[in-house]
């Protein structure tokens, strides 16, 4: 077995884990491996922010269905990491990320930059790691990877002591290691589907439900399979978008707060439904969105414990989904008889007929953000990728863009981690530069981490960041309008930068538009552009996002407008 230190038995592994690109910055504690970096022929992507190198990370991950690499140093640097983990774990994106340590004699000293990052971590990550000595490194990184991409997919944390990184040892880089606890059911008890098969044979009003698990099991072509057979009409979670195409006509659309107002109907009037991969979270269900009390509910998931977690299933699926949703279809092909649901899906389509969604009037010197999203559509390639800030602007791209392919919508569902979009869309172009990457963004989101136009620059990745811009944090600023008689408390930003100038300033393209003509144009240019471009949209700061399905219970308890 060859001698090598810690450092290079990290950066050795990850070669043989076929890794293209560490998104990360330097410090003390992880010099040793930054030093042997200039060895190693994996591009590293010098971030500005630990949190912006985390979300570069996922977005790599999501856009690519590979483990996303981030790397910081110890203390401050593996805190800034906390938040793009936890965006990473709520939805369940495969990562490792490596924090450096202070030596181990030194640990619980209270030294210098030192942080408890494992213990910090424990309930945002499925595992940590710590290794005591070089030896132990190559299996520890092989099992960060496996444990992150067995579903259910997340987060790994090594947390690599400075002296472990410089000391050397006798080193094997094993082909694979197993983690055997972190094992799933390839596919459900052939009894169970077979069962589940049979309600929805006999359903007259099925449903099926597709959450974020879809496009991790890379699922999508079963799950369109398993519709069309069926003839069954399929709503979706956040997290589910470009898991089915939009413009099928058995797709209904976004679930939930903001769901479409037909998908929310159908979810309450359906007598059986099939969920895939879909978690019921507060903002998909509502409190207000109850079931039928003799609806039969199938739940597939790989994750056990969110089988009966927020509504009870008739009958769980444990399982791969690609698998799952591969048996029932065997079961029912060929045995749906002919207008089963045309009935049903008649009275949904009257239903979305009726369905007029309240976009508001046009404000002289505003541009309207459905109409923008319109716009990107027919401006981006239907394999470009959208990516998307939290907020208002990550419900109108969700409502209003159209998706047709899987990994081609990112954004921060569980979480919700405003500043997640911009460097998420540097590392979904990093792991796919051949196709366009847009950043739909607000300006408070964006303000979070636009330091990263130095890493796009510097890095030469060019993504397109449309900014929505209304100088206010948007949804709470929607939310106090809508349950505190707008009374407005500390949503105005007042003073945001010339967005234009700002991209400048740091070697990007900025772009300001008036018109919907000159989005047009200013979005081809930045489409051939090769370097970063901001074009700021003016927006109305008045301007709603509709649907919006506000819980009963947080109307009843709004402030009422004087009288």
């Amino acid at each position: 077995m060859p001698r090598m230190s810690g450092a290079r038995a990290l950066l050795k592994t990850l070669q043989s884990e076929k890794v293209e690109v560490i998104f990360g910055i330097p410090g003390g504690a992880i010099m040793p491996v930054y030093d042997e970096l200039l060895n190693s022929p994996i591009r590293h992507v010098l971030a500005r922010h630990e949190q912006a190198a985390a979300h570069m990370a996922d977005g790599y991950a999501r856009a690519s269905g590979r483990v996303g690499v981030c790397m910081a140093t110890s203390g401050p640097g593996a805190t800034n990491l906390v938040t793009g983990i936890a965006t990473a774990y709520m939805d369940s994106s495969p990562l490792v990320a490596v924090t450096g340590q202070i030596p181990t004699s030194m640990i619980g000293r209270d030294a210098f930059q030192e942080a408890d990052i494992i213990g910090i971590t424990a309930s945002i990550t499925k595992h940590n790691f710590q290794p005591k000595k070089p030896e132990e490194v190559p299996p520890m990184v092989k099992a960060a990877f496996r444990i992150a991409e067995t579903p259910r997919k997340g987060p790994v944390l090594i947390d690599f002591p400075r002296d472990v990184q410089v000391g050397e040892g006798d080193v094997k880089i094993p082909e694979r290691t197993d983690y055997p606890r972190w094992h799933f059911p390839d596919r459900p008890p052939e009894a169970a589907v077979k069962e589940a098969a049979e309600l929805l044979l006999q359903a007259e009003k099925p449903l099926i439900l597709a959450g974020g698990g879809v496009i991790a099991a890379e699922a999508s072509a079963e799950l369109r399979s398993l519709v069309e057979e069926l003839r069954a009409p399929l709503a979706i979670a956040l997290m589910a978008k470009g898991c089915f195409p939009e413009d099928h006509p058995l797709y209904l659309g976004l679930l939930g707060m903001h769901g479409m107002p037909y998908a929310n109907q159908a979810l309450t009037e359906a007598d059986t439904i099939l969920a895939v991969g879909f978690r019921f979270s507060d903002r998909t269900i509502t409190p207000d969105m109850s079931l039928r009390k003799d609806v039969k509910l199938i739940h597939a998931d790989i994750d056990v414990a969110e089988i009966d977690k927020n509504v009870q299933a008739t009958i769980p699926l444990i399982g791969d989904a690609k698998k799952t949703l591969r048996a029932l279809l065997s079961h029912v092909k060929g045995r749906v008889k002919p207008r089963k649901t045309e009935e049903w899906l008649k009275h949904l389509e009257k239903l979305r007929r009726r369905a007029r969604l309240p976009l508001g009037p046009e404000r002289k010197g505003y541009l309207k953000p459905p109409k923008l999203m319109k716009e990107i559509r027919e401006l981006m390639p239907k394999r470009g990728i959208i990516v998307t800030e939290v907020g208002q602007n990550q419900m109108w791209a969700a409502l209003y863009l159209p998706v047709y392919h899987p990994r081609t919508f990112l954004s921060s569902g569980g979480l919700g981690t405003m500043g997640f979009g911009f460097p998420a869309a540097l590392g979904a172009k990093v792991a796919q530069p051949d196709v366009p990457v847009v950043d739909i963004a607000g300006d408070g989101s964006f303000l979070m981490n636009e330091r990263e136009l130095a890493t796009s620059v510097k890095e030469k990745i060019p993504v397109i960041v449309v900014i929505l811009d209304n100088r206010v944090l948007g949804m709470v600023a929607q939310w106090q309008r809508h349950l505190y008689a707008g009374r407005y408390s500390q949503v105005h930003l007042g003073l945001t930068p010339d967005f234009v100038r700002l991209a400048e300033a740091y070697g990007a393209q900025g772009l300001r538009v008036e018109s919907y003509q000159e989005f047009r144009k200013a979005f081809k240019e930045a489409l051939k552009s090769d370097v970063a471009t901001v074009i700021d949209v003016p927006v109305s700061p008045e301007e709603n996002v509709y649907p919006i399905n506000l819980p009963k219970s947080l109307v009843k308890t709004a402030i009422q407008p004087p009288t």
